[in-house]
């Protein structure tokens, strides 16, 4: 499992460093068939407890939702469609139309269930992972790049510290009813690795981020801090779902859905910390 995670690590990392750095719209193209890749797989879990979800709907409003917050994508539609409302159309449109459908499908006594979950992976991934796409807007300049690395390094760093702290030290459960191989100390060995890794920001180097040291330091704590905790909305999901990994698109780090479950949480905190503390 390791030798797996390390290959895929050491081809998959250049790939993504290189569509980052290259900008859009390469950038919201990956996130887009990352999202949509995540989505099929939330689906496919869905339907292990014969929920009638409207997976096709689902997958493509996953892909609008991301898509939707690149400005250049914005501008383009202005003509036919003003900004102030795509996001509350499509938000609408994703409520609604699927509740219409489903009342047309034989399982009635699922229906509602069915609804529900179909926005529910919209919402969770769609929405949420929208928000690395709308760092872009935050800063038109290099600097976004290094804000979406800082919470994409910072995020891994910290999984990373966490798996191997817990290996070598881990005694304390963190949820064993969540996740059994979880512990105490590999969350601690997290934060201390997204802090280390949010460091890196603050030297002089093509990612130098606006950050005096302190700022850095909470952001890398609150990246780890409530990138563990999306890890263990993910894992509670999958145990609900009765698996383990959500797929086998990357050998040894499972789907696409587990490899977002805290980049989703990363890309809001780093948006709203720029928002609320560096702009």
């Amino acid at each position: 499992m390791l030798k797996k995670r390390v290959i895929t690590g050491l081809w998959g990392l250049p790939l993504l460093v290189a569509i980052v750095w290259s900008g859009e719209p390469l950038f919201t193209i990956l996130l887009a068939v990352w999202g949509g890749l995540a989505a099929f797989e939330f689906y496919r879990l869905v339907a292990k407890v014969k929920a009638p979800t409207l997976t096709c709907f689902g997958l493509v409003w996953t892909v609008f939702l991301i898509a939707s917050r690149n400005s250049q994508l914005i501008d383009f539609l202005k003509p036919c469609l003003s900004e102030s409302l795509l996001l509350p159309l499509l938000l609408t449109s994703a409520v609604v139309l699927p509740l219409f459908w489903l009342l047309r499908r034989p399982q009635r006594e699922n229906a509602f269930a069915g609804w529900a979950w179909t926005i529910a992976g919209i919402l969770y991934i769609g929405w949420l992972l929208g928000y690395l796409v709308a760092l872009r807007d935050l800063d038109h300049n290099r600097t976004w790049q290094s804000w979406v690395f800082l919470a994409l390094f910072t995020t891994f760093a910290s999984d990373t510290a966490a798996f191997f702290t817990g290996r070598a030290l881990g005694r304390h459960k963190l949820a064993p009813n969540i996740s059994p191989g979880k512990t105490w100390e590999g969350a601690i060995g997290g934060v201390f690795g997204a802090i280390l890794v949010s460091l890196f920001f603050i030297l002089p180097t093509p990612l130098l981020l606006p950050l005096s040291w302190w700022q850095a330091v909470v952001l890398g704590l609150l990246v780890s801090v409530f990138g563990q905790l999306g890890d263990l909305v993910e894992s509670l999901f999958k145990r609900n779902m009765g698996v383990k990994d959500s797929g086998r698109l990357l050998p040894g780090h499972g789907g696409a859905l587990d490899r977002i479950d805290s980049v989703i949480i990363a890309g809001i905190v780093v948006y709203y910390y720029v928002i609320w503390v560096i702009r």
